[in-house]
């Protein structure tokens, strides 16, 4: 394990290899699925329609991930950050607060600064995701078995 910098890149769909698409949904499963003892359908249909953030250690080794996705309809003003996700192995090490800044911002240029920022996170990680300007919308709810809330970028729609 390395403690050098994380290169994040962020593609389309069709932009994928198949071996970089085969990582992600390893690691998406890894920790979904199996760490949090979750069975639930990781392949929803809405990973074509999605900009993928990877992020690689120098080895190139898939670290983090997420998933952003445009809104629509009745939530076209909106985008969405999902599958929020850091390697077990790297956890600890400030990783996921990299991971999140960057989806902000790919967010803000992929879909524009007027389109509000939203995600669905755990609720144990409401605080967490506080610190980068996320407040609570609504009440608490159950996502698979977790309790989840959705959060959307403090000062906007």
């Amino acid at each position: 394990m390395s403690n050098s910098p994380i290169r994040f890149t962020c593609k389309p769909y069709s932009g994928l290899s198949l071996d970089e698409l085969y990582e992600l949904m390893v690691l998406r499963q890894r920790v979904f699925v199996v760490e949090q003892a979750c069975a639930y359908q990781d392949a929803d249909g809405r990973d074509k329609d999605a900009y993928h953030l990877v992020g690689q250690d120098e080895d190139g080794r898939l670290v983090a991930y997420a998933r952003l996705l445009p809104g629509g309809a009745p939530h076209a003003d909106r985008c969405f950050i999902g599958r929020i996700v850091t390697h077990p192995d790297y956890r600890g090490k400030g990783i996921g607060a990299q991971l999140l800044q960057q989806s902000i911002e790919h967010c803000q240029r992929l879909f524009g600064d007027a389109r509000s920022i939203w995600l669905s996170a755990q609720v144990h990680l409401t605080d967490w995701y506080g610190r980068f300007g996320f407040v609570p919308s609504g009440k608490a709810y159950l996502e698979d078995g977790i309790p989840h809330v959705q959060l959307k970028m403090k000062n906007e729609k």
